[in-house]
């Protein structure tokens, strides 16, 4: 790279903490800014928390979801532009409008602005506004995690109803806007090569024009812990950035109950419950009410706690593009207990943690009780899978890999880097 680039890096939504977007945001425009680059991030509420030498730009929605009122109602002085109109609208037919009204939103911010930046970078919001942006002639580009496609699948196989299926279709009838998108864009990376091909199945975007490259962590902050520190023994750990069938939440709960008949096990949800939710519910089902933690988001220096203290750490997702969970807890020396869905074997290896079906309970169960039974085997996979966080998953490597890749996109265009 033979220069420095000036980066608009776009989130819709950017939570600050456990992980998500927000992370995602916060720690590769830290490492571009590093590298030399100049980024600006636009973001939609929640805001990030940005490191210094990073620009926010604040795009501001009527911010629908926010805790601890959702599905709110917006007071008539709120509405700004037929934008928010159609934002509230959407909201008020069960659809889920954020993602194309912030894509709008942020054509319209830069608008007159093509000449203030190299390449504009979009965190999977993939919304119309996106080829507004890309028809000023500023090379436009995209991360893709995973198709939300795949969530949509797996919520309508779970419902119990036709109302509720008919809702989820609802909601997710942004995904088509999205798959057409990601089909124009000058270029797409990924996190997972599973994800890459997800993306093609889902997306219509031939694998071929998808790029790969791996998100990171801190591994100065996410580190195993202190010399002579003890694991709990019975605490497993479990990091859920929503209560959604997708991330295997109740399948994990049930395999609790069944070791818990075995040894007092208890496990910390790092994560909020969906007010009566599948989470709550099953909790209530299997009398685990003493037994299970909901801590909501939490910052990272509690996060890297709690992983540090975990004998265990769970992934028992039924899909994933990546986890990042995964890679923090594998930095932490984290034993970990995954499922074979999506990325996770690309990512954890065979050698950081135990493997079972996705949505295998008994295997769930069995798994965990051999890595609580035996704390010298989670020790082996503790170091191996740091190991493997300092070989592969850093922040530098993701934003180092993302520069060039930057490069390689303007190269194309015609245009100097």
């Amino acid at each position: 790279m033979g220069r420095s680039l000036r980066i608009a890096l776009l989130s819709y939504r950017s939570r600050p903490h456990s992980g998500g977007q927000g992370g995602y945001v916060r720690a590769l425009s830290r490492e571009l800014t590093a590298l030399g680059h100049r980024v600006e991030v636009l973001s939609g509420q929640p805001y990030p928390e940005l490191d210094g030498g990073v620009a926010l730009t604040r795009v501001p929605s009527l911010d629908l979801y926010r805790e601890p009122d959702p599905f709110r109602t917006p007071r008539v002085s709120e509405f700004r532009d037929w934008i928010d109109v159609a934002e509230w609208a959407a909201m008020c037919t069960a659809a889920f409008p954020e993602p194309l009204t912030f894509g709008l939103r942020a054509a319209r911010v830069l608008a007159g602005r093509a000449g203030d930046f190299d390449v504009v970078h979009d965190n999977q919001s993939l919304g119309y506004g996106l080829l507004r942006i890309a028809a000023t002639g500023v090379p436009t580009v995209a991360t893709v995690h995973h198709p939300v496609a795949v969530d949509r699948d797996l919520e309508l196989a779970a419902a119990a109803s036709a109302r509720r299926r008919l809702t989820l279709r609802r909601w997710y009838a942004f995904t088509r806007m999205q798959a057409r998108v990601v089909r124009r864009l000058d270029a797409v990376a990924t996190v997972s090569e599973s994800s890459r091909r997800d993306i093609e199945r889902y997306m219509g975007r031939p694998a071929a024009r998808v790029d790969v490259i791996p998100v990171g962590i801190d591994a100065g902050v996410f580190t195993p812990p202190p010399e002579g520190a003890v694991r709990d023994r019975d605490s497993v750990v479990v990091v859920t950035s929503a209560d959604v069938a997708l991330k295997g939440l109740v399948p994990l709960l049930e395999a609790l109950a069944k070791v818990r008949t075995e040894r007092p096990a208890r496990l910390t949800v790092i994560g909020a419950p969906r007010p009566g939710g599948p989470a709550e519910r099953a909790v209530d089902r299997l009398g685990l009410a003493g037994a299970v933690r909901f801590t909501g988001p939490v910052p990272e220096d509690e996060l890297v706690g709690l992983l540090q203290r975990a004998a265990v750490v769970a992934v028992p997702s039924l899909y994933e593009g990546f986890s990042l969970p995964a890679v923090e807890a594998m930095a932490c020396a984290a034993p970990l207990v995954t499922t074979d869905a999506g990325a996770l074997p690309e990512v954890v290896g065979g050698d950081a943690g135990l493997r079972v079906r996705a949505g295998d309970v008994d295997g769930l169960a069995a798994a965990l009780r051999q890595v609580l039974d035996d704390p010298g085997r989670g020790e082996r996979l503790g170091r191996a899978g740091r190991q493997r966080v300092l070989d592969r998953y850093t922040w530098r490597t993701t934003a180092e890999r993302t520069a060039a890749w930057y490069g390689e996109v303007l190269g194309r265009a015609g245009r100097p880097c």
